[in-house]
Formats: structure tokens, C-alpha cells, sequence
């Protein structure tokens, strides 16, 4: 079923753009729904433009805040930013999984909150922002998305640019050894993803996301560190 009117107004009102709505419900539109409505479009061309546009902004961003910085420190703070794990905060911010239509296998198994297309759906709508208002709107749009994970260095910086690391570093510190790593497989060969699941003794178990294992792990360990860390 489609987004109501209502809805698109309250998902740009959270968003702050005035949108297309054929463009933004195009963005929020997962290949699951697409596939179980005859085949319509989904936003997985949008979310290809949205990911070029958003590592560009925030790469300009980086090296204009950060003129210390070398070219390694500054991939890795990229690469924390622009990570599935950092856009799906994003997307839980602002309440994005909501809006999302998806088919009933995803709802079923819990996709309005997973990582993989909270993240994606972020990129789509960039790309819809992009192609409706331009790229200065666009940008714009990106750093407003990302302001609050600059503001969160501990979440962010060092910790998120090598998460297995900290999250054994932390373990060892509460006695409950190492993080032990289970990698699991789904969707087709040429649509491969990747899920990690970590667990820290008895003190906590995380799941995380990724096109590749060392990605998935990543994503595991960073969820796994902040829980911790929190609690």
C-alpha cells in the first residue's frame, strides 16, 4: 500500500526537504515490495546515486574540518560515518523504518529495523533529494543527517573505525575473554549478504550486517561495544 498524504507530509516534515512524492516513495521503496507489486521500480537506483553523493559530501566535509589530519585517518572516519551500522542510527532517528514499504517476508522477519535497509533507504533518499532540489539541498540534507554522530566522537571515531579491536579490548577488561564470531549467509550469489553474530560471554550478544564477512563483523562488534559501553 502505498505512503498516504499524510505520511509523505510527516516523513518530510522529520526530514526538513520538500520532496517529489513520486520520487519519495520511490526512496522508500524496498525491492521486497517492488517484487510482490507486479514488479514496480525500487529504490535501489536511487540508493546507488545517494551513496556517491554522500560519500562526496562528506569527504569535502572531512577535509575542510580536519586539515590535520592524513589521508589513512581520514578513510577511516569516512568509512565510520558512512558505514550501514552509522546510516541506520541515522534512519532510527528521525523513525525512517515507518515508512518503509517492504513486502510481508521482510516485515515478517523485522526489516523495518534492519540495519542493511535502514541504511540503504537513507541513500535512496538522498538521491531522491539530489534529483528533485539538487546538490546543494542534498548536502545540505547529508550533513543535517550526520551532524549527530560528529557531535558523538566516542560513538564515531575511534572505536567505530576498528570496532573488533575495542570490543575485545573491552571484554578482556570485564574478564568475559574474547568475542567469539558467527558468520552467516543470505540472499542469492549475485545478491550475497553477509550477517555476524558476537557474543561477549554472558554479558551480551549482537548482531551486524554487510556485503562482505569482515563488514558484518565490523557492524557486530561496533553494536556489541556501544551496548557495553552503555551499560
Amino acid at each position: 500500500m502505498a505512503l498516504s498524504e499524510p505520511e509523505f507530509a510527516e516523513l518530510q516534515s522529520r526530514l526538513h526537504v520538500q520532496l517529489d512524492p513520486g520520487l519519495l516513495q520511490l526512496a522508500v521503496t524496498h525491492r521486497s515490495y517492488a517484487y510482490e507489486n507486479g514488479g514496480i521500480p525500487n529504490n535501489e537506483r536511487l540508493e546507488f546515486l545517494g551513496d556517491s553523493i554522500l560519500g562526496q559530501a562528506v569527504t569535502v566535509m572531512l577535509y575542510l574540518r580536519y586539515p590535520e589530519l592524513d589521508e589513512g585517518d581520514l578513510a577511516k572516519r569516512r568509512a565510520s560515518l558512512v558505514s550501514s551500522v552509522a546510516l541506520a542510527e541515522v534512519a532510527r532517528s528521525f523513525g525512517l523504518g515507518e515508512f518503509l514499504l517492504l513486502g510481508r517476508g521482510e516485515m515478517l522477519t523485522g526489516g523495518r529495523d534492519k540495519a542493511s535497509i535502514l541504511a540503504d533507504t537513507v541513500e535512496a533518499i538522498i538521491g531522491a533529494t539530489y534529483l528533485d532540489a539538487g546538490g546543494e539541498v542534498a548536502t545540505e540534507l547529508v550533513m543535517r543527517l550526520i551532524q549527530p554522530l560528529l557531535d558523538d566522537p566516542d560513538r564515531f571515531g575511534a572505536a567505530a573505525m576498528d570496532s573488533k579491536t575495542s570490543l575485545q579490548e573491552i571484554a578482556a577488561a570485564r574478564g568475559a575473554g574474547a568475542p567469539v564470531y558467527t558468520i552467516l549467509e543470505e540472499g542469492p550469489d549475485h545478491d550475497k549478504r553477509f550477517v555476524a553474530i558476537v557474543a561477549v560471554g554472558d554479558l551480551v550478544t549482537a548482531r551486524g550486517e554487510g556485503t562482505s564477512k569482515k563488514q558484518a563483523e565490523m557492524a557486530a562488534a561496533f553494536t556489541a561495544w556501544t551496548e557495553l559501553t552503555r551499560s
